[in-house]
């Protein structure tokens, strides 16, 4: 069963509590392994091995989207899940995709 469309008020709402819980989860992390910056609806992270990623709002579509490594995902809202997952039906959830990013590039073992 699909969901019901996200209204503006609660998408923001999910996409701000998941920005605060990236940035939570990397406050300790030292910035030689992630550097995180954020900018208005991007989170940027630069990771040791000097690669990026970029976490962005698109409020049209009301989806996170993840770049990293010559790849981009775009998640929705999973409301059964509380969830962000990829809308190609691979099950790539959001955190978990970036707990692996971090991993690989940051050499940290991070828990959002």
């Amino acid at each position: 069963m699909a969901n019901a469309p996200l209204d503006e008020s609660r998408y923001l709402q999910l996409a701000h509590a998941t920005f605060d819980r990236i940035q939570n989860a990397l406050d300790d992390v030292d910035p030689a392994d992630v550097d995180v910056d954020s900018a208005g609806d991007v989170l940027t992270l630069t990771l040791k091995d000097g690669a990026r990623c970029i976490v962005n709002t698109q409020r049209p579509t009301k989806q996170i989207w993840l770049a990293a490594r010559s790849r981009a995902w775009h998640f929705d809202w999973d409301e059964a899940g509380a969830r962000w997952l990829d809308d190609k039906g691979t099950g790539a959830e959001l955190l978990a995709t970036l707990k692996e990013i971090v991993k690989v590039g940051g050499g940290v073992d991070v828990q959002f």
